[in-house]
């Protein structure tokens, strides 16, 4: 908890936005030490280009989630939100997944080799912040070309394309589904090349919320 009893500044959003709230989600993850000694943030929103995702426990080590100088633990509601906030799934604790995300990209890109981590994250940070702005870069695109499991914006809410739907996205999970027409144009919140290794067969994974509002009624 933060001051006060107040939670952390440390979850975030499928715009990258880092705020408090007591949800905690799936997943974690970091981009370096934004932290300052009073458990605060400052105004950096990253120190690093490597911006990964993690499990939330690893090996029954319990860590505390503001070391001084260390690291800030972030945590996503699911991996979904992660990608569009424009992390990666982690080499080391989530490495099946990593490895399933960089063939992914592979197949998206037409590469001849499986690319590594920093070539990753280099194409990643190009894509998920303006160099001068700093601020998220998002892109217009057709709802019917987009692969489920990527993150827009559309009538004026946040949520992740799924089933052919809207499903509006909350730190806690997802509510019930909107139509969303093939023809309508939305703006991609998920940076262009986790898009592309998601249409390639990566499944980012979902809040379990997403499931059941997908489900047929009655079940």
């Amino acid at each position: 908890m933060g001051t006060a009893g107040r939670p952390l500044q440390n979850r975030v959003s499928p715009t990258g936005e880092i705020v408090s709230h007591p949800g905690r989600g799936l997943l974690m993850g970091n981009r370096g030490c934004l932290h300052r000694p009073d458990r605060t943030l400052g105004t950096a929103r990253w120190r690093s280009k490597l911006w990964i995702c993690c499990v939330l426990q690893w090996r029954d080590v319990r860590r505390d989630p503001m070391p001084p100088g260390r690291w800030t633990a972030l945590f996503f509601l699911d991996e979904a939100t992660a990608l569009a906030a424009g992390h990666r799934p982690c080499g080391y604790c989530r490495r099946p997944r990593y490895l399933a995300f960089a063939q992914a990209w592979q197949r998206a890109h037409g590469l001849a080799y499986r690319p590594r981590a920093p070539e990753l994250d280099a194409r990643l940070h190009a894509e998920r912040v303006g160099p001068r702005s700093r601020r998220q870069l998002t892109r217009p695109a057709t709802a019917g070309e987009l692969p489920g499991g990527v993150m827009v914006r559309h009538g004026g809410g946040i949520g992740l394309v799924a089933g052919g739907a809207f499903l509006p996205w909350s730190f806690t999970g997802y509510l019930a589904p909107r139509p969303l027409r093939p023809a309508e144009t939305v703006e991609l919140l998920t940076p262009p090349a986790s898009a592309a290794a998601i249409g390639a067969g990566y499944r980012p994974l979902l809040h379990p919320s997403a499931a059941v509002c997908l489900a047929p009624p009655g079940r």
